[in-house]
C-alpha cells in the first residue's frame, strides 16, 4: 500500500493537515518536499470519503536571523526584524520581503504542481488576537516550559526567562529582545545589543502588552499554540526538526503540558541533497523553486519527491548533469506501467498509485490511467531533435506516434518543449548539447581505430536490412540503441568503443547524448552516407 494511503487508513473522522514555512531567502527546490507530501496525505484523505481542510502557513513573524545572512538575500540593517516587516527587495512590487520569496515565488509553484491549501501569514494573524490565549497561557505556564526545556532538550533558558518575544517599541526588532517579567498583563523586555551573534539590539528597555501583534511566541510554543488554534490532526516535519530531543519534541510537549492538547500525527521526512549536502534555503544551495519548475513539467516534478518514501533522502543534482532527462524516463515507465504497457526493471507494488498522485488533478484513478495511457516524447530525444536545424518536431512526433497527436498529447509536448529548451540552457552537460557536422569530421573518425572504422561501415547494411525487413523497426531512439548494442556484441566491439566511434563519425568528438536517439533524429541517407565515409577514411597510422 503507497504510505499516504496507509496514513488514511489509520485516522478517522475530519482532519486538518497543517504545512508552513520561514520565509528566510530564496526558496529552493528541495522546499517542495514538505508542500507535496501534504497535499499528497490530503488527497489520500479525500480519496477515502474522509473530510479533510490542507493549510498552509508563511511565519512571518520570525526575525531575519542567522540563516537569512547565509543567502544574497539578507539585508544587514534589517536583522532581528520580523520579516514580515523588512522592505521587498529593489525592485519588486511585493509589499515585503516574506511576500517577495514566499508570495510571489514560491506559491506560483504550489498552483502549478496542483497544490491548494488554504494559505495564512502569521503576520497577519497576530494581530487578530487568536493567538492571545495562548500567549498568556505559555507566559502563565513559563516554569512549566523552561523545565521541558531542559527535560527534552538539555536546553536551559536564562532564569527569569518567558516564552514571548516583544518586538521593541524603539528599533522594531524582534530577534534581539529578552522578556523576564510577566504581571499577568505586561512584559518587560530589554533590546539587547549582544543576545544574539546576527543582530545587535538598541538597548532599549520597557514594558507591553503582549498581545495583538505587539510580540510573537518563540517558534516552539507557536508551533503547538497553531496546533490547538487550527486542531490541526496531520503535521510532518524534516528530519532537521524531528531528531530526538530536537524542536519537533519540544512542540510536542508543549502542546501535551502547556496547552493540553495530544500533537499531530507526524510525518517526518528526508532533505533533498545535492552533491550528498542538504539542499537549502539558508544556505543557498541549490536550484530555485521558480527556476526549476520551467525545466521539470510539474507532474514529474510532483513525481520526484512521491517516487521515495518521506523517510528516504532523495539525491537530485540538476546542473550539469541528466538528472533531468533520467526523472522523466523513470516517469513515463512508471506510466507506461501504469497504463499496463511491459516495461523493464522492477516496479514499486505501489506504482499506480505513484503515478495517480503526481497527476496535478485531483481527481480519480480511471483518469489517471488514461493520463498514463497517453503518448509522450521522450526528453532525450526531444533534447536532440531541438537542436538539429530544420527539423519539425511536432511532425516527428506525429510520426514516432504513428496517428496524430490528440489535444492533451499537443499540450504535453510543448510543455517538455519548453522544458527541454530551459534545460539545454541552464543544466544541460556538455555532451548533451550537440551540433551534427554538415561534413564529415575526418580528423575525429582518422583517430579511430581500424576495427572502429570497420565496424562503421558494417553497420550501414544492417541499418538497410533492418529497414527492409520491417520499415517501420527503427522508429523510436530505443530501437536504435539495440541496434547498436547488438551490431557491436556481433563484431566484438566493446559498446563503450562502438558509442565513441559514432560520435566521432557524426559529432567530431568522442561523447555526447544516447546514440541511439541521436542516430534516430537524423536523417537515415544521412546517416547511411556518414558509415561508409567514416569507414573509408585512412588511419592516422595508415
Amino acid at each position: 500500500m503507497y504510505w499516504a494511503d496507509e496514513l488514511a487508513a489509520r485516522v478517522s473522522g475530519p482532519q486538518v493537515v497543517n504545512d508552513s514555512k520561514t520565509p528566510s531567502g530564496t526558496v529552493h527546490v528541495g522546499s517542495l518536499r514538505g508542500p507535496v507530501m501534504h497535499d499528497t496525505i490530503a488527497r489520500a484523505l479525500r480519496d477515502r470519503g474522509i473530510p479533510v481542510q490542507f493549510r498552509y502557513g508563511v511565519e512571518d513573524m520570525d526575525a531575519m536571523d542567522a540563516q537569512a545572512l547565509l543567502t544574497p538575500d539578507a539585508v544587514e540593517r534589517y536583522m532581528g526584524v520580523p520579516l514580515a516587516h523588512v522592505p521587498a527587495p529593489e525592485g519588486s512590487s511585493a509589499a515585503n520581503y516574506a511576500r517577495h520569496f514566499v508570495g510571489t515565488l514560491f506559491f506560483p509553484t504550489f498552483a502549478r504542481l496542483g497544490i491548494r491549501p488554504e494559505f495564512y501569514w502569521l503576520s497577519e494573524i497576530y494581530p487578530t488576537g487568536q493567538l492571545d490565549p495562548f500567549i498568556r497561557t505559555a507566559l502563565d505556564k513559563a516554569q512549566v516550559i523552561r523545565d521541558l526545556y531542559v527535560r527534552v532538550s538539555n536546553v536551559e533558558r536564562p532564569a527569569g526567562w518567558l516564552p514571548i518575544q516583544a518586538i521593541c517599541e524603539a528599533c522594531g526588532r524582534v530577534g534581539t529582545t529578552l522578556s523576564d517579567d510577566w504581571d499577568g498583563e505586561t512584559i518587560r523586555y530589554r533590546c539587547l545589543p549582544d543576545y544574539v551573534k546576527w543582530a545587535q539590539g538598541c538597548g532599549h528597555e520597557g514594558r507591553l502588552a503582549p498581545f495583538g501583534g505587539k510580540a510573537k511566541m518563540p517558534f516552539n510554543v507557536e508551533w503547538a499554540a497553531k496546533w490547538s488554534l487550527m486542531g490541526v490532526t496531520i503535521e510532518g516535519c524534516g528530519k532537521d526538526l524531528g531528531t530526538k530531543g530536537g524542536s519537533r519534541d519540544r512542540s510536542e510537549a508543549i502542546s501535551r503540558e502547556v496547552f493540553d492538547r495530544e500533537p499531530p500525527i507526524n510525518v517526518m521526512y528526508e532533505f533533498l541533497n545535492v552533491g550528498g549536502k542538504k539542499m537549502s534555503t539558508s544556505k543557498g544551495l541549490g536550484a530555485a523553486v521558480h527556476s526549476i519548475s520551467e525545466s521539470i513539467p510539474p507532474e514529474v516534478l510532483r513525481f520526484l519527491f512521491l517516487r521515495p518514501r518521506p523517510n528516504h533522502a532523495i539525491d537530485f543534482d540538476p546542473a550539469g548533469s541528466d538528472a533531468i532527462p533520467r526523472l522523466h524516463d523513470e516517469y513515463d515507465r512508471i506510466s507506461a506501467a501504469t497504463a499496463g504497457k511491459t516495461v523493464r526493471g522492477e516496479l514499486p507494488p505501489d506504482h499506480e498509485r505513484l503515478q495517480f498522485f503526481s497527476q496535478i488533478t485531483d481527481s480519480t484513478a480511471e483518469a489517471a490511467k488514461e493520463v498514463a495511457a497517453a503518448w509522450r516524447p521522450a526528453f532525450g530525444q526531444l533534447s536532440l531533435l531541438l537542436q538539429l536545424p530544420g527539423v519539425n518536431v511536432v511532425e516527428r512526433a506525429a510520426a514516432e506516434k504513428g496517428s496524430p497527436l490528440t489535444a492533451a498529447e499537443s499540450a504535453e509536448l510543448n510543455e517538455r518543449i519548453a522544458a527541454v529548451t530551459t534545460w539545454l540552457r541552464d543544466y544541460a552537460p556538455d555532451e548533451a548539447r550537440i551540433a551534427v557536422r554538415p561534413e564529415l569530421p575526418t580528423d575525429a573518425v582518422a583517430a579511430l581505430s581500424a576495427e572502429e572504422r570497420a565496424w562503421l561501415g558494417a553497420l550501414a547494411p544492417q541499418i538497410e536490412a533492418a529497414i527492409a525487413a520491417d520499415a517501420a523497426a527503427l522508429g523510436s531512439g530505443d530501437a536504435w540503441q539495440a541496434l547498436i548494442f547488438s551490431a557491436a556484441k556481433e563484431a566484438g566491439l566493446q559498446p563503450v568503443r562502438a558509442f565513441a566511434s559514432l560520435y566521432a563519425a557524426f559529432l567530431g568528438r568522442t561523447n555526447g547524448p544516447r546514440a541511439g536517439w541521436l542516430l534516430a533524429a537524423i536523417d537515415r541517407t544521412l546517416i547511411l552516407t556518414r558509415l561508409r565515409d567514416a569507414a573509408a577514411v585512412q588511419g592516422v597510422n595508415a
